[in-house]
């Protein structure tokens, strides 16, 4: 089922959803079962499973060169979507990015996809690879989230990279895109944001996923400002709690978002790391109930692969 026709279904009462990541090269996949396991008791109408782009390593050889080589050390985001809804009958939605894929590359990944019967994409441009200062695009790859965009809206009609089929051989997937309450770091201002976010539901994007904020005026103001640029989608806010005081530091350098000065007052003020996760988490349910009382469709948990945070959120909303 579509994101769009769970949310209809849900008939204004907020949902529950969290996002995955595939486990390491190597790994099970108990790993991603027991992330899930623990959150199934809230009944989420769909699973997000992130999916990763390349990343280069260096390897040594005996006469001391290095060989710079590509790698993926995190595989498997359609697999562990079949898997997911074999094992627990829901929905999945992966995400579909630029960066280390080529354009045939992706056609195969949504051909497979829609086989499964997989309904929901999430499109992102993603990160640049570590290492590059910015985001390089993959040779015969896209180098905007709206020309992926294009891809999947293509072959929604028929139209492949090679051929045409018309209405014979049409995918039908509901496409996700990304907002974000506090500008992306690339956008010149928001004004721009919001033009590039409006483009992007007119070619066809039928649901954004925010990043993840702590100021939930941020998000009032975000969906406030979509609808008045004429973007009516659903606006799902992407959570996450804080559960380490690191994470004020690092959270908010590489989100580039800004933290509420009450939280970091009283993260600093913690006496040990098991007060700073229970903050977080309190702080996060404040955020939840005034999202639900705002009327958020979904409330949607970067989980990071630790369901316990999560799972004390949702006891106290759900």
């Amino acid at each position: 089922m579509k994101i769009t026709e769970h949310i209809k279904n849900a008939n204004g009462k907020t949902l529950f959803s969290f996002e995955l990541i595939p486990p390491l090269k190597g790994q099970s996949i108990q790993g991603i079962y027991n992330a899930i396991d623990p959150l199934m008791e809230f009944n989420p109408p769909f699973i997000d499973v992130t999916s990763l782009r390349e990343d280069y390593i260096y390897k040594q050889h005996n006469n001391g060169l290095l060989e710079k080589l590509s790698y993926r050390k995190r595989p498997g985001t359609i697999a562990i979507c079949a898997a997911i809804m074999n094992k627990y009958k829901v929905d999945t939605v992966p995400h579909m990015l630029c960066g280390g894929f080529t354009k045939d590359e992706t056609e195969n990944a949504l051909v497979d996809l829609q086989f499964l019967g997989i309904d929901n994409v999430l499109v992102l441009r993603g990160d640049a690879r570590r290492g590059d200062a910015t985001f390089i695009p993959t040779p015969n790859g896209h180098c905007y989230a709206t020309e992926l965009l294009q891809q999947v809206v293509d072959m929604n009609n028929g139209k492949y990279l090679h051929e045409d089929y018309g209405d014979m051989m049409r995918t039908d997937f509901c496409i996700g895109v990304a907002g974000y309450p506090e500008k992306h770091f690339e956008a010149p201002n928001l004004k721009s944001d919001f033009q590039y976010l409006k483009q992007k539901v007119d070619m066809g994007a039928e649901f954004i996923v925010t990043q993840m904020f702590f100021d939930n005026q941020k998000y009032f103001e975000f969906v406030n400002k979509c609808r008045e640029h004429g973007i009516n989608v659903p606006i799902i806010p992407g959570l996450k709690p804080i559960t380490a005081s690191k994470q004020l530091v690092s959270l908010s350098k590489t989100f580039f978002i800004d933290m509420p000065e009450d939280l970091v007052d009283a993260i600093q003020g913690c006496k040990d790391e098991k007060q700073v996760k229970d903050v977080g988490i309190e702080w996060m349910i404040n955020q939840c109930k005034e999202l639900v009382n705002f009327g958020a469709p979904v409330l949607h948990f970067y989980t990071m692969g630790n369901p316990g945070p999560t799972k004390r959120i949702a006891e106290a909303i759900f």
